[in-house]
């Protein structure tokens, strides 16, 4: 029962945090179970977020949705596997992140700022626009390394445009098979929107060592 009590105070407490609707929110502690997610969606489109100590076990995800801009500030970053951290516009566009970390713990990191495909007949956005990314490691902590992912201290960065994996000729085929289906042949498509296949914008990326937050 003590464990309990304990375990749904500091859950409550997160909940507080993330619930805030203050460009600027600040977490004590969060620790992210293995192959779980925390969803960070409330508030403004431009959210500045500081977390004390940040525990990310394998697999799980830190996510930022309906962001446009995000500053994360991590003063320990405990992340002993695999773990990801993501966002986006909710508008196929990724977030542009400015990640500023002290890791205390690393296995391998990925921060996933790509766009995002469209998808005729279920999303109504163009291909999404890569994000902006740059990440702040204190020198004195563990310094990433981007060259080997079979190494510890492995960090991905990925701002690569939505719509590279769209195959013009399926899409086609799929709005002629739909001309002839019917009385309303269209009308699955999203606002009657067919988009083209031209990728997004590539995002940017720059990674830089500092001595202080």
């Amino acid at each position: 029962m003590k464990y309990l009590i304990v375990f749904l105070i500091g859950f409550f407490a997160v909940d507080i945090a993330l619930a805030q609707s203050d460009s600027v929110q600040h977490i004590s502690r969060l620790e992210i179970k293995k192959k779980k997610s925390v969803n960070i969606s409330r508030g403004d489109s431009s959210i500045t977020l500081i977390i004390d100590t940040l525990i990310m076990n394998d697999r799980s995800r830190l996510e930022f949705y309906g962001k446009k801009n995000v500053i994360l500030k991590v003063k320990h970053a405990i992340i002993p596997k695999r773990a990801y951290i993501s966002g986006t516009d909710g508008k196929n566009n990724a977030s542009n992140f400015d990640i500023t970390i002290h890791l205390d713990e690393l296995g391998s990191l990925f921060v996933l700022a790509g766009g995002r495909d469209a998808n005729n007949g279920s999303r109504t956005f163009p291909n999404g626009n890569g994000g902006k990314v740059t990440f702040n490691y204190l020198g004195d902590g563990i310094i990433p390394q981007q060259e080997d992912k079979n190494q510890e201290h492995y960090l991905v960065i990925d701002t690569k445009a939505g719509g590279y994996s769209v195959n013009a000729r399926s899409d086609l085929y799929n709005i002629y098979s739909r001309i002839g289906g019917g009385s309303r042949p269209l009308g699955q498509l999203p606002q009657g929107q067919v988009y083209s296949g031209s990728a997004g914008i590539d995002g940017k990326v720059e990674v830089k060592e500092i001595n202080e937050f």
